[in-house]
């Protein structure tokens, strides 16, 4: 293995194993298309043995001009890891990258460790990261759809069982067929209870409707400072710290806006490039947040390195849901972290920001020391309001909660208080909800009478 290749090594007593041997392969023939230099991106497979509580202790790029059908890398470069397990002795050899079963299996026997593929890796994480119901059936049915695959002769305990050379069955394929048979069980259990979770959200989604709450949903690559800015903007206390995929569970919080009026903002699991297809097919109830949303906000890591790199698997991803360009204008760019620039690439980011206010261009904050939130709470209110129509109300003399649903349900535009004690409002609301302000309010122009009855008001408020 040459020092060019090998990243790092730092020995480690064979007696025990400990720590991870981080292999990423890439093709050294052809650039990814989000650009990622493969040095970036075995960094950030580092990161994600970190995330799951493994210390990297070697790391090794292996140029590969084609997969081998048998073992991914060449033979020669097999030979050369499995001499550096070896010496290292790791706990788990992580391969940066999809292996097939017999892959896993062939490179198992050879380095004689465990070895976990990419997307084993990061359902690991998910696994580990989930809290809520929801969260931890959605990574259990992605894990198990992953497993289902890897039944054929890749569980360990079924070499003590097969016997023979394997060619003709025997005791192991029994076992096989009913963990197959059990595993299979379980996912249609789980997709069982998934359904009921799915129709309950459909109904706070129907319930949310109701009420004029514009949702705003957070999307991004992970650890590029969603819950940080969401914390921020909520005032919240959702886990955010610096490692990939701090936060799982969806979650949401009220958002007070410049003028008044009250939002609910969204914070999702971050993205990553090369997302497990089984993660994207378990998360997508949870993801059907974003696609509901009335303004997305794509928050960017503009301080990496791979910042732009990451911008386009984002993109891959939401395209993925059935995000359509049509919807683009709805997606606010935020360049986080601008706190962590150099001086000269901050000043070109907040220039760029001070151009862009109002318009389609990305927004420059730091949700650490608060720099921009204020000018992007602004932005958030006036694309909620270019899809807005102005509706006059009056509020009948003495209804309170009628006056204070209407501040917090609405952006307030105008106020006159009338002679006769009754008040009447200019409100800015989304097309698709002024029936449902009118029928609060009463459908007659400002000089009417309201139409609906005192209980009806005291039920919509509560």
């Amino acid at each position: 293995m040459s020092r060019k290749q090998k990243a790092s090594t730092q020995a480690a007593e064979p007696t025990a194993p400990s720590g991870a041997f981080v292999i990423h392969p890439y093709l050294k023939n052809e650039r990814p298309e989000n650009g990622r230099s493969p040095e970036a991106a075995l960094a950030e497979a580092e990161g994600l043995t970190l995330a799951i509580g493994l210390k990297p202790v070697a790391s090794w790029l292996v140029p590969v001009t084609a997969p081998t059908p048998a073992t991914y890398i060449g033979g020669g470069k097999v030979a050369e890891a499995a001499d550096l397990c070896a010496e290292i002795n790791p706990a788990v050899v992580i391969f940066d990258g999809p292996l097939s079963p017999v892959q896993q299996r062939n490179l198992e026997k050879k380095m004689k460790a465990k070895v976990i593929d990419r997307t084993g890796l990061i359902l690991e994480i998910f696994g580990d990261r989930a809290r809520t119901r929801e969260g931890t059936l959605q990574v259990e049915l992605a894990h198990l759809t992953y497993q289902r695959s890897r039944l054929v002769r890749s569980w360990t305990h079924l070499e003590r069982q097969r016997g023979g050379f394997g060619f003709l069955g025997g005791p192991g394929e029994s076992q096989i067929e009913t963990d197959r048979r059990l595993i299979g069980e379980r996912i249609s259990r789980i997709k069982a209870e998934l359904k009921e979770v799915v129709r309950t959200r459909a109904l706070h989604r129907t319930a949310r409707r109701r009420v004029p709450f514009p949702i705003i949903a957070l999307v991004g690559y992970t650890n590029a400072g969603k819950s940080t800015l969401f914390n921020a903007l909520t005032r919240a206390e959702v886990l955010a710290e610096d490692m990939l995929f701090a936060t799982l569970d969806p979650t949401m919080r009220a958002l007070k806006l410049p003028g008044g009026r009250r939002a609910v903002l969204s914070d999702t699991v971050g993205f990553i490039s090369d997302l497990p297809t089984q993660l994207v097919a378990a998360f997508r109830s949870t993801l059907e947040e974003v696609m509901e949303a009335d303004v997305v906000l794509h928050v960017r890591d503009i301080s990496h390195p791979d910042s732009e790199a990451q911008r386009i698997d984002v993109e891959d991803v939401l395209g993925s849901l059935g995000f359509e360009d049509e919807r683009l204008d709805q997606v606010i760019e935020v360049w986080n972290k601008v706190d962590l620039l150099n001086p000269d690439d901050a000043a070109a980011a907040r220039q760029r920001s001070s151009r862009s206010v109002g318009g389609q261009g990305p927004i420059a904050v730091s949700a650490l020391t608060g720099e921009g939130l204020d000018t992007l709470k602004a932005l958030v209110e006036r694309r909620l309001r270019s899809d807005e129509d102005a509706v006059k109300i009056v509020v009948p003399a003495g209804d309170g909660q009628g006056l204070a649903w209407a501040y917090a349900n609405t952006a307030v535009l105008a106020r006159r208080d009338l002679a006769d004690g009754r008040v009447e409002l200019k409100l800015s609301v989304p097309a698709d909800r002024v029936d449902l302000v009118r029928n609060r309010f009463g459908k007659r122009r400002p000089e009417g009478v309201p139409k609906t009855p005192r209980h009806r008001h005291r039920k919509l408020a509560d």
